[in-house]
């Protein structure tokens, strides 16, 4: 039997895990949800860990079992922008913050505003915004004074992970780039974040390749997984960069672009991709590559927000799905003049403004249910292709899109998004593709492959643009990427006047 890897996605929503083996065949997947915490005061959102390690655990012990037979060895991917605090003693004194927590939004608006704001982007490649360590931390420090003050370490969930694993607080490149803490040209800490934040280089986490490899995990832990305590584990990537990975989009003229909770386009690049304007990210993805682009905060959640306002349903099932794509298909493109401006929770890219709300607009008498329904998913396509169309601006004409996350289950809202930017769209595995990215970086630092493409499959789902479709929603999409601007300062004022989100 051929030797497989594990390659680990630890999400925002769930933790997945993929076994590949050295022929580059998916064998087994496993995958453990867990909630949030949130709604305590405005933009809060956090996550208990230990609940994320036990979905860790279990995904490991799930994957073990089911071969019958121990991994060559297990690489980690995971979310970016998260926070905890960790004190000397190594106990916890914050749960996890998540990238969805905006209670720092004044801080990064300030930031945002200051004479320093463009060098400290340029250095980190890190959009400056609620989402990120640096505001989070700053936050801290001026609202919880004494946990900031007791605080050994500020980490992220792959740290504390990779703690328990390895008693070492170690992290990869790709994740520090995502800390707005890291200067992603000299692979360091950056001394203009760390003085803003009030914090040293000693309170984070060792800084290492993201093909760094140990193979001495502590023996409780080894014994927990069940697995050999000198099993090789890889530190991995960010989950963002190994999607890149994972869906074989690293090479010119391909982005990634992957809808879950969330959004992002993300095109792969030898060199950082700046733009201050719109706040383009950059992240390493290894020595050669970094992975640019844009996320969005809305995504699949506008389903979610669909079946429980719209439908009554805050438990869909897989026949619910299907009926909700079959209604939108009786609808033309362009929903006759219906549109969504998608920011129902704020929004990140282009905007980078956590008070924007949504807005439908065009609504007419002759507007069905059914039109509201497709106009929230074209909607999250409109804003992809706004994204896509500021990251072509640097990075060259994308002619082919590599596709992952939930919404490759539907062929309806992929062709949907084919048809608004114009692109071919291409599946190449119905895996997490982050995951999968994990595993081929694995393999690729312990030279069981020799790059990503190695083990690309050669079967792939393509859809290809209707032309028809493509020629009505660029009128339409050419009135969606007016919309927000003009409505900025109304929005900031129904938010406070609110105080939070909402839905106009």
């Amino acid at each position: 039997m051929r030797p497989y890897v594990i390659g680990i996605d630890i999400g925002t929503g769930s933790t997945k895990a993929v076994a590949i083996n050295s022929s580059g065949e998916i064998i087994t997947s496993s995958q453990f949800y867990y909630p949030f915490i949130s709604g305590l005061v405005e933009g809060h959102t956090e996550q208990d860990t230990k609940l994320i390690w036990d979905a860790f655990v279990n995904c490991i012990k799930h994957t073990t079992a089911s071969l019958q037979r121990m991994p060559f060895a297990v690489s980690l991917s995971s979310c970016m922008h998260g926070l905890m605090l960790i004190d000397n003693k190594q106990r916890q004194l914050t749960n996890l913050i998540t990238w969805a927590d905006t209670r720092s939004e004044k801080i990064a608006d300030e930031i945002r505003r200051s004479p320093q704001a463009e060098n400290l982007y340029r250095t980190t490649g890190t959009p400056i915004h609620s989402m990120s360590p640096l505001c989070k931390i700053i936050w801290l420090k001026n609202n919880s004074p004494e946990i900031f003050a007791s605080a050994f370490k500020f980490i992220s969930i792959k740290e504390f992970i990779w703690y328990r694993l390895f008693n070492e607080y170690q992290v990869d490149y790709s994740v520090a780039c995502g800390t707005g803490l890291f200067n992603i040209e000299k692979l360091e800490w950056n001394n203009a974040s760390l003085k803003l934040s009030g914090i040293t280089g000693d309170q984070l986490s060792e800084p290492v390749s993201t093909k760094y490899v140990r193979n001495d995990i502590n023996s409780s832990s080894a014994s927990l997984l069940g697995i050999s305590p000198g099993t090789p584990f890889c530190i991995g990537a960010s989950d963002g960069c190994l999607a890149n990975a994972g869906s074989f989009a690293i090479e010119p003229g391909l982005a990634a672009i992957t809808i879950g909770t969330s959004g992002a386009v993300r095109i792969a690049s030898s060199t950082p991709v700046f733009n201050f304007r719109a706040m383009t990210f950059n992240y390493v993805l290894d020595e050669t590559k970094f992975i640019c682009g844009s996320p969005l905060n809305n995504g699949g959640n506008v389903i979610q927000w669909l079946f429980k306002s719209f439908l009554n349903n805050t438990k869909p099932v897989a026949q619910d799905y299907n009926d909700l794509f079959k209604t939108v298909e009786t609808v033309p493109a362009g929903c006759n003049g219906l549109l969504l401006l998608p920011y129902l929770n704020g929004e990140r890219a282009p905007v980078w403004d956590e008070k924007s709300c949504g807005v439908y607009f065009g609504v007419r008498s002759y507007h069905t249910h059914e039109h509201f329904l497709r106009a929230a998913l074209e909607g999250v396509c409109y804003s992809l292709n706004n994204v896509l169309k500021i990251a072509e601006e640097s990075t060259g004409l994308v002619k082919q899109l590599n596709v992952s996350g939930g919404f490759v289950n539907s062929k309806v809202w992929m062709q949907m998004l084919s048809d608004v930017t114009g692109k071919k769209i291409c599946v190449l595995q119905t895996e997490d593709a982050s995951a999968i990215g994990a595993a081929l970086l694995g393999m690729v630092a312990l030279k069981m492959i020799e790059g990503y493409e190695s083990l690309k499959p050669d079967d792939n789902f393509t859809i290809e643009p209707d032309v028809n479709n493509h020629e009505a929603y660029k009128k339409y999409y050419g009135v969606f990427k007016t919309l927000y601007h003009p409505l900025k300062e109304t929005m900031h004022q129904l938010y406070h006047i609110n105080s939070g989100p909402c839905i106009l």
